[in-house]
């Protein structure tokens, strides 16, 4: 019987320049500079991501998706939010 797809992810390290994100083996800056919706965003909110594939983060109580390659190389990804 198929189930949901999940892996592992986790909150690390949370600083005024951005979060950490541990994916599997893999830690990974998320920087409020690029990715300037996390900014105000609670610790609670931001420690609440789920993994559903392996390219997918998703934050529920913020409602914001993203592909793991955005934050691996942001420059690839040139629409972010103004904040």
């Amino acid at each position: 019987m198929p189930g949901t797809v999940t892996s592992e992810v986790e909150v690390t390290n949370v600083s005024v320049h951005g979060f950490w994100l541990l994916l599997g083996g893999e830690e990974l800056a998320v920087p409020f500079a690029q990715f300037p919706w996390f900014k105000k965003a609670t610790i609670e909110q931001l420690s609440d991501v789920q993994r559903p594939t392996p390219n997918h983060l998703y934050w529920p109580q913020l409602d914001v998706d993203l592909s793991v390659e955005s934050i691996r190389d942001p420059a690839a990804f040139p629409l972010l939010s103004a904040g």
